[in-house]
């Protein structure tokens, strides 16, 4: 009897672990030269989820890809959860996904095809319940299993989610758990003995789509992802972006005191450029800055990179408990992380209480 295929075996880096760290990328980007087209409302100059480019007055377009390498074992789980992570670069950006396009990178001397339907399938299905078609693609040979989308989205120019727009005073909630990338390498190690693997696959195949719904009722300044670059990496991007910084509070799921209360984390970053470093141990921690962190805590226990985890939200402070119950009616809790405060002096990453 032939054994079921161990996708995860055949990849060096499975998910989004396998993206190139932040302190690779961004000095990358800086030497191309800038956007200037107009209609470009998001680009890459923020680090946001997704392009958006404007068609006319009411009508905007979300641009965006995503692939990686397996993630979890079973074909169909692993398309799965490739189209709902690329699918929730739209919805990163408070956009509706109209079309998909397939990007596949197949050992076909490793695998048979079969393996290769079947991811195909499980991508054809989750688009299907995000409404609607995989209408191409485009295929290559390779050595490790490679699956993901291009989605293009639609949205209008005056309701944008980018990743810039936070504001002091706004609190950061987090729409799923973290942990995926931890649970997935024990699962691919034989070491997940709780069997949590099971409940981090719902987790990453479960589509943002209810959270993009829930956000639109309540005001929302800013939204990104939480995948490869873990929790602080993006967290980075949007405070930079923001210009402003986040207290983040790693002892409690829902503290109730202000941050004047208790001891938060400071999480602040200073505009020049990171020097980018070679252990790929530290590739969410790649930002070399005078001052990157300001709590030992924060420094031991960086967040590993998570695969379709939720997204990170920031929302005005009277909407905290309106959006978490909204959110609670549909499906689970949200997480309160952090609040962000005014960004006096943040170019010497300085933040106070």
């Amino acid at each position: 009897m032939t054994a079921p295929v161990r996708l995860t075996q055949l990849a060096k880096r499975a998910g989004c672990a396998a993206k190139q760290p932040p302190g690779y990328l961004l000095p990358l980007l800086s030497a191309l030269p800038p956007i200037t087209d107009p209609n470009v409302l998001v680009g890459s100059a923020t680090a946001d989820d997704a392009a958006v480019y404007k068609i006319n007055d009411d009508l905007a377009i979300v641009l965006t890809t995503d692939f990686f390498t397996p993630i979890v074992d079973n074909p169909r789980e692993f398309g799965a959860i490739a189209a709902a992570n690329a699918l929730s670069d739209v919805y990163a950006m408070g956009g509706k996904p109209i079309a998909a396009l397939s990007i596949v990178g197949f050992p076909d001397q490793l695998l048979p095809v079969e393996v290769l339907i079947e991811i195909l399938q499980g991508a054809t299905a989750k688009a299907a319940e995000a409404g609607i078609a995989i209408v191409g693609g485009h295929t290559i040979k390779s050595e490790e299993p490679i699956f993901g989308l291009a989605v293009t989205g639609t949205i209008s120019p005056r309701r944008v989610l980018a990743n810039d727009g936070a504001r002091p005073g706004d609190v950061l909630l987090l729409t799923k758990p973290l942990g995926t990338g931890i649970i997935t390498t024990a699962a691919k190690n034989n070491e997940d003995r709780l069997g949590a693997i099971q409940q981090a696959i719902e987790v990453m195949s479960t589509l943002n789509r209810v959270a993009a719904e829930v956000l639109t009722e309540v005001e929302t300044h800013a939204l990104t992802d939480v995948t490869g670059f873990g929790l602080l990496g993006h967290l980075r991007n949007m405070v930079v972006a923001s210009k402003v910084c986040a207290h983040v509070f790693g002892n409690t799921s829902a503290p109730a005191s202000p941050p004047a209360a208790r001891t938060p984390t400071t999480v602040t970053w200073p505009t020049s450029s990171p020097t980018p470093t070679t252990s790929t141990k530290k590739r969410n921690s790649s930002f070399a800055t005078p001052k990157p962190l300001a709590d030992s805590w924060l420094r031991s226990r960086r967040p590993p990179p998570n695969t379709r985890s939720g997204s990170c939200t920031s929302v005005a402070q009277r909407h905290r408990q309106s959006s978490g119950a909204s959110k609670r009616r549909r499906r689970g809790g949200w997480l309160f992380l952090s609040r962000l405060h005014s960004a006096a002096g943040w170019e010497t990453a300085k933040c106070t209480n």
